[in-house]
């Protein structure tokens, strides 16, 4: 069998079709387990802080195998990485579909983990593969679809669950990534690696790996372990020294995991710093909404609505994602990825403030859940932008993946804030407690201050040079001078 081949350009519509189903695939495996979450300490017959490691075994396997697999991709070419990430996902998914034990699930959950570098792969092959006209509405459409993907995943995994066995989810997810890695193996074109003849930093990518578990892990389980109980301030103090040395040998080393010399420039480290704020003010109205939509309305404000229509009810914010997606890109090519950014995180907060006014009401949090995510949809497609355009080709994966990693650990700190929020503001019901309407208020006002400060974070990254391009051109910038393989980006002078 023959490999297809092509040249930049050609077929680019069929291209951005691909990756986006790609992406898609990749981000419904991750989120389709929500609706299971309460129902595996029965499931196994098992604890709830045992079934929670399949939760967290995920977020750990993700973080230390997106920057990794970024890194790959600039080495041996994307395309290829994305192909080898698909197995992770299938072989994760079948090993979950037969899981006789909560073991088992973790392993599988891992796996799947791994494959999270999808879309930031097949962000970083859009600047390769996608003319330069094309190339801003193809980033935020293949970025859309981390919402579209939940909006999927959630009402039809709550659809499953309510009516059919519930490993039917995870054979579903593998033949759906099998489809993908077909697609992805016939219409995507094979291009060359952008850091060919640079060879793989396996210190560095051993270092990351272990500062992002102990890091991840003390913020994860910090509430469970307590803030000041040995675990977590040994895992916190391991990721302090850890990172420390980290950052030193990548500094020194020829080839690093990681340039921080090029993470560390202005448009890259506030876009990167930045993405925490999204990623914590994102993840927060996640863990808001679904459960005010399910709590029963003898609370006086849970709206008594199953888990599927929870899902249904929320499913229209992820489309959104996807229908706005090219006009962000539009905004992008007329006013620059910096002004996308700063106008979704924005909307973004102004989200939370319709959440403090309609959270009475279905209606409300569906009004709600369109403007966070209109916001979302923005955000995300322009931080991509301003990343690709202020890096070399040569590290344009690796960037990507190292942004979308700031991106998992804001959203992982935000379950830890807002969930210890949740925990102490709380009312008993049923010979337990749930979060009182004050706690849900409160976890909103912090939603929203994280994405004001994404704003505030966004407005000071620094314009483009004057000799730039806009984001989607490959003119080289004047930084581009003593490394050719640059392609400015950014806003007009």
């Amino acid at each position: 069998m023959t490999t297809p081949t092509t040249t930049r350009g050609s077929r680019p519509g069929l291209i951005v079709a691909v990756l986006a189903f790609a992406g898609i695939a990749s981000s419904i495996t991750q989120t389709m387990v929500t609706p299971l979450i309460a129902g595996f300490p029965g499931i196994f017959d098992t604890s709830a802080s045992n079934t929670a490691w399949i939760v967290t075994a995920t977020l750990l396997a993700a973080a230390v195998a997106v920057p990794i697999s970024g890194r790959l991709g600039d080495l041996f070419g994307k395309r290829r990485m994305m192909l080898l990430l698909t197995l992770p996902l299938i072989v994760g998914g079948i090993v979950c579909a037969l899981a006789p034990s909560v073991e088992i699930m973790i392993v599988g959950r891992a796996l799947q983990g791994i494959g999270s570098g999808m879309v930031p792969l097949a962000i970083a092959l859009l600047r390769d593969a996608v003319p330069k006209e094309r190339l801003s509405s193809a980033i935020a459409t293949v970025s859309a679809t981390l919402g579209v993907g939940g909006a999927i995943g959630m009402p039809l995994s709550a659809a499953v669950v309510e009516f059919a066995d519930w490993r039917i989810l995870f054979w579903a997810g593998a033949g759906v990534t099998v489809l993908a890695a077909l697609a992805i193996w016939w219409f995507v074109p094979v291009l060359p690696a952008g850091a060919s003849g640079q060879r793989f930093d396996g210190f560095g990518a051993v270092g990351l790996a272990v500062g992002l578990v102990a890091l991840i892990l003390a913020v994860s389980k910090g509430s469970e372990w307590g803030w000041a109980s040995w675990p977590t301030l040994g895992l916190l103090g391991l990721a302090v020294v850890v990172f420390a040395l980290w950052g030193v040998w990548e500094t020194r080393t020829k080839d690093p995991l990681v340039d921080l010399r090029t993470t560390a420039r202005p448009r890259v480290l506030f876009t990167n710093i930045a993405s925490i704020f999204v990623g914590f003010g994102m993840y927060a109205s996640m863990l808001v909404m679904p459960q005010l939509l399910q709590l029963p309305s003898s609370t006086g404000y849970g709206l008594g609505q199953s888990i599927l229509a929870a899902g249904l009810w929320m499913a229209p914010a992820g489309l959104m994602m996807l229908l706005l997606s090219p006009v962000g890109g539009r905004i992008t090519d007329s006013r620059g990825p910096k002004f996308t950014l700063v106008l979704g995180t924005v909307i973004h907060a102004a989200g939370y403030g319709v959440a403090l006014i309609g959270m009475g009401s279905t209606w409300g949090l569906l009004v709600t859940s369109l403007v966070i995510n209109s916001g979302v949809a923005f955000a995300y497609g322009a931080m991509p932008a301003i990343i690709m355009g202020a890096v070399p080709r040569s590290e344009t994966a690796a960037a990507n993946g190292f942004n979308t990693l700031m991106r998992s650990l804001g959203t992982t700190t935000g379950a830890a804030i807002i969930g210890v929020v949740l925990a102490q503001m709380s009312v008993p019901l049923g010979g337990g407690a749930v979060p009182s309407e004050a706690g849900f208020r409160t976890a909103l006002l912090i939603g929203a201050g994280a994405t004001l400060l994404a704003a505030l974070v966004a407005a000071f990254i620094p314009k483009a040079n004057a000799t730039s391009t806009s984001a989607t051109s490959d003119a080289p910038s004047a930084v581009a001078v003593a490394s050719p393989e640059l392609v400015g980006a950014g806003e007009p002078a």
